[in-house]
């Protein structure tokens, strides 16, 4: 029988067929959910009927892992493709759920991921921005009510200053008594001759403090009697603290001894120099300023009062040692200093 010539498909069939695959290996996956945890290898895959499956290994990244630095292998290409990625596709969420409790057992810190491409900035910024404003509106706040104190209370202490200026001390001169009266001749202390005299007068004047709510400290200018232009005497009223509502009678003591008159006095004689003019009449003024500080509240408050008498007198030589009359009429009273 003849041989057929071998054709090139018996040759084929009849060569010897491929080597044979090398056993399936299995396939190594390597999660890494953040740089700082360990990569984890996890063996998954099986042998199959005859003879191992393909090896294939992966790494893949969870935490900013791309396509690119976890390429998928030749066997998802493979007519199992499917089978393939439903299986790897399971092993990988199982994987991943093993690495999430594995790293919350062994206390490894976790960070927060923005979500959505710059979402998590926008939303950042918005925060601060929104806490910024909400501790600027409450500083505000704050100083608004600061000023608002302020002024409440500045208002309170200029109404207290203003009602204490309807307060005015009263002082009345009461009485004035001459006590001694002398003209004599003399000299200066340069030796100049002139006319000299000596005069001594007691002064009594009511002060009253009306106000309610405040005490007064209450000082005096030195009491000054004139002749003409010329002081002939002079007093000092002791400092004295005087309560709400309350007054008293202060006595001052107006003394002058020989006090050079110069030209001033040529027409002034006294009794024992020249009996024949009688009784001298002398016309005198006293002046002085009361002064009455008070302290309303602490040193915040202070309100002062100026009270300026002028008493227009005479002195007369037949009623020493008494009470001058109609000082009352005679005496004037102003404000201020």
């Amino acid at each position: 029988m003849a041989r057929h010539a071998k054709t090139d498909s018996d040759v084929t069939s009849l060569a010897p067929s491929s080597p044979p695959r090398s056993p399936r290996r299995p396939a190594y996956y390597v999660l890494s959910p953040a740089a700082s945890h360990p990569d984890v290898v996890v063996a998954s895959g099986g042998a199959g009927g005859g003879g191992g499956g393909v090896a294939a290994a992966e790494k893949m990244s969870f935490a900013g892992s791309t396509p690119a630095e976890s390429p998928l292998h030749y066997h998802y290409h493979h007519s199992g493709a499917a089978m393939h990625h439903s299986r790897e596709s399971s092993t990988g969420r199982l994987l991943f759920s093993d690495q999430l409790r594995s790293g919350a057992a062994a206390g490894v810190p976790w960070r927060r991921l923005a979500q959505g491409s710059g979402a998590g900035s926008v939303g950042d910024d918005d925060d601060d921005e929104g806490g910024l404003a909400g501790a600027a509106s409450q500083w505000r706040c704050y100083a608004l009510g600061a000023f608002a104190f302020v002024a409440v209370f500045a208002f309170f202490l200029l109404v207290l200053w203003g009602a204490s200026k309807s307060y005015k001390p009263h002082v009345v001169v009461k009485s004035v008594v001459f006590e001694t009266y002398h003209i004599q001749g003399g000299t200066d202390r340069t030796g100049v001759p002139t006319k000299m005299m000596s005069v001594n007068a007691t002064v009594r004047l009511r002060f009253r403090n009306r106000g309610t709510f405040f005490s007064l400290h209450v000082t005096s200018t030195p009491f000054h009697l004139f002749y003409d232009d010329l002081t002939v005497a002079t007093g000092h009223m002791a400092e004295f603290y005087q309560p709400r509502r309350s007054g008293r009678v202060v006595t001052v003591s107006v003394v002058g001894k020989q006090v050079p008159l110069y030209g001033a006095g040529a027409e002034l004689h006294s009794k024992p120099n020249n009996g024949r003019l009688g009784p001298a009449v002398v016309p005198v003024r006293m002046a002085f300023v009361l002064r009455a500080r008070a302290h309303i509240l602490g040193l915040l408050v202070r309100s002062k009062f100026y009270r300026r008498v002028l008493c227009r007198l005479d002195v007369r030589e037949a009623s020493l040692g008494k009470p001058v009359h109609g000082v009352a009429a005679d005496c004037e009273y102003h404000d201020g200093r």
